[in-house]
């Protein structure tokens, strides 16, 4: 640099947030808040495949009909029960858009377009909200975990783009999105609620101070709804019973159907979700028994137990309609390329 030359730092070096043209501040076409807020049952929807590893659509259409067809009112798109963190970027913007495309008139769609990089959230966020979906489920980063303050800027980048729910599951993520963090961002009016695995007693403080907030736990949903004032639930188990989960949250307390069901949520979650729901679903028939590692199925004593949950439950309140089955060890396909 010359002697006696100053040196102007570019102005859009040191303007934040800088708004990519996709990032439009137009809210045609988008999803108003209140009607994601409203929302009783929400499926973390299981992502289907066929034998080589790629989606099996034809079986993921048939999963989110039995849905709407049951009574829940809106989906979670790759989630990990969709199992999002096994897919590319590019699957799972096309999941999201093709539900959007075949279900969205009748079912709210809501992509789970979080990451622990701030850049991949904003860029996937732009992404589902360019193909249509309803509304962002956002995960605080995990792994490399930030400071309280950079856990705050990183849902302060994504807010602004429409509705939102924030999901804390600190048993994943290993850090814990405490109150006073969500209180800093409740004035964002595109924050639609919290999705909460902590517990009942955290709820209760979220609805005390009128923040709308989804049980994470089916275990717990009923007493989150009917006694703690959660809005309802993003439940792993109306995968499998939508009907009996969409009463359960719809219908006032009712302590015998929820003691009913206790049993098959425990057993979904004997080991890490979706294992056991993937297991589920290729024994009922609705989905190949095609799992995409590090997933494996359940072995077979584990399989036997979900024939007899079938059974005591009631075949008919399951979704699909072919008769429960064990399967053999030798019937699963286990797949690392895909």
């Amino acid at each position: 640099m010359h002697e006696g030359c100053i040196y102007n730092v570019p102005q859009a070096a040191v303007i934040p947030n800088f708004h990519l043209p996709m990032r439009s501040l137009e809210v045609k076409n988008r999803t108003n808040v209140d009607d994601i807020k409203s929302l009783r049952l929400i499926t973390a929807i299981k992502t289907p495949y066929l034998p080589d590893g790629r989606f099996d659509l034809e079986a993921y259409d048939s999963l989110v009909n039995m849905q709407i067809e049951s009574g829940a009112e809106g989906v979670i798109v790759g989630g990990t029960t969709g199992e999002g963190q096994l897919m590319s970027w590019d699957e799972h913007i096309m999941l999201i858009g093709h539900t959007v495309n075949c279900f969205g008139s009748n079912i709210k769609v809501i992509g789970n377009t979080g990451s622990n990089s701030t850049r991949e959230a904003i860029h996937a966020t732009e992404q589902g909200f360019a193909v249509g979906m309803h509304a962002a489920l956002h995960i605080n980063p995990y792994y490399g975990k930030t400071s309280m303050e950079g856990l705050i800027a990183h849902f302060q980048s994504v807010l602004p783009m429409g509705p939102t729910i924030i999901y804390n599951v600190p048993s994943r993520t290993s850090q814990d999105i405490p109150p006073h963090a969500i209180h800093l961002l409740e004035d964002f009016p595109n924050l639609a609620g919290v999705k909460e695995c902590v517990g009942n007693e955290r709820i209760k403080e979220y609805t005390d101070n009128d923040i709308v907030v989804w049980s994470g736990n089916d275990d717990e949903c009923h007493d989150s709804r009917w006694s703690y004032g959660a809005t309802g639930v993003i439940s792993v188990t109306s995968n499998l019973v939508p009907k009996l989960m969409r009463r359960l949250m719809s219908e006032g307390k009712n302590p015998s159907l929820n003691a009913k069901l206790l049993p098959l949520m425990n057993w979904l979650f004997k080991e890490p979700n979706p294992i056991g729901l993937n297991t589920a679903l290729a024994q009922l028939g609705v989905a190949r028994p095609v799992f995409r590692l590090p997933y494996v199925p359940l072995p077979l004593e584990k399989r036997i137990e979900f024939v007899n949950l079938v059974k005591e439950i009631g075949r008919e309140n399951f979704v699909g309609n072919k008769d429960v089955q064990v399967l053999d060890d030798e019937d699963f396909v286990v797949i690392g390329r895909y």
